[in-house]
């Protein structure tokens, strides 16, 4: 079992027991200290905060404050007669991994955040279904002038109103017959074929 943590700015690999130095942390030598910005745990399964993993906290105490070997920063310019030298100690703690806890916790965010999930699907299904019924091109929309145009032209008629207004009693007539609230258009060109004597005008 390990975690990745985010202490004092840096992220780092830890587990249980583990000693590591750190960026200079508040508290004196003894002291409990805890991390609750967990990006990653590895506990049988793998578990990836987003950003950080709910409930988990590493545990720590801090063993000692001590400073870093000391690093030299020189600078110069040739021919500048510039030059400059410096020196740097970081500060640090060295603390000692006690415990990484909340597991138990994290499943049952888990497992609540897997029902809420659940249930917006369950609520959109509905939503889905009807946008797939708006969707059906293979019925006709005796509302829409162009749809009737449409058979009209394909089986040679005009075009007219009074050629619309004979498909849409013959369609509610077809309708009643059938116990239908909505026909096809297969349906509707063999209604055309077979009422064409009732249409008043040929295609021009």
């Amino acid at each position: 079992m390990f975690a990745i943590v985010e202490i004092a700015g840096l992220q780092y690999k830890v587990e249980q027991d583990q000693k590591l130095f750190v960026n200079r942390l508040k508290g004196d030598k003894g002291a409990k200290v805890s991390f609750d910005k967990v990006l990653l745990t590895v506990n049988g399964a793998t578990t990836v905060g987003a950003p950080a993993v709910s409930g988990i906290q590493v545990d720590a105490e801090i063993l000692d404050h001590i400073q870093a070997d000391k690093v030299i920063i020189f600078k110069k310019k040739r021919r500048k007669g510039y030059s400059k030298k410096n020196g740097h100690r970081q500060q640090l703690t060295q603390i000692q991994i006690t415990g990484i806890t909340g597991f138990d916790g994290a499943k049952k965010s888990e497992k609540k955040e897997a029902a809420k999930s659940e249930a917006k699907t369950v609520k959109a299904e509905p939503k889905e279904a009807a946008s797939t019924s708006n969707a059906d091109r293979d019925t006709v929309n005796f509302s829409e002038d162009h749809e009737l145009n449409y058979h009209l032209k394909k089986n040679e008629l005009s075009q007219s109103k009074d050629n619309r207004e004979t498909l849409i009693t013959l369609g509610k007539e077809l309708k009643s017959e059938l116990g239908k609230n909505i026909l096809t258009h297969a349906e509707v060109d063999a209604l055309i074929e077979k009422n064409i004597a009732q249409f008043k005008e040929v295609k021009k």
